[in-house]
């Protein structure tokens, strides 16, 4: 199990869930190799389609990253809402995984 950030987070890129990550697993909208350190850099402006990525195969299921969420994006990946569903694959793709659904 992962967790996966939806909807909420696009166009805001909120880096709050990646200060309390332990294991690093959550990236920046162009960078998938810095831990989000591209949305951290000061002076960053999410363009309109940009979202915070958690790598499924880092992620060790702590569930630090979700209550730190300012716009309420990230869930367990069971208890992604129907109408985001959407997002667990696309986070899965964005690191080059397959998502089995």
């Amino acid at each position: 199990m992962t967790y996966i950030i939806a909807e909420p987070c696009v166009g805001t890129c909120d880096t709050a869930c990646v200060e309390v990550c332990p294991v690093d697993c959550i990236h920046g909208p162009h960078d998938k190799t810095g831990a989000g350190a591209e949305a951290k850099a000061d002076g960053f402006v999410p363009e309109e389609n940009d979202s915070l990525y958690i790598d499924p195969e880092e992620c060790i299921d702590c569930g630090a990253c979700e209550p730190e969420c300012p716009v309420e994006a990230i869930f367990e990946e069971s208890e992604v809402p129907e109408e985001w569903n959407k997002y667990i694959k696309i986070n899965y793709e964005w690191f080059g995984r397959e998502y089995s659904g």
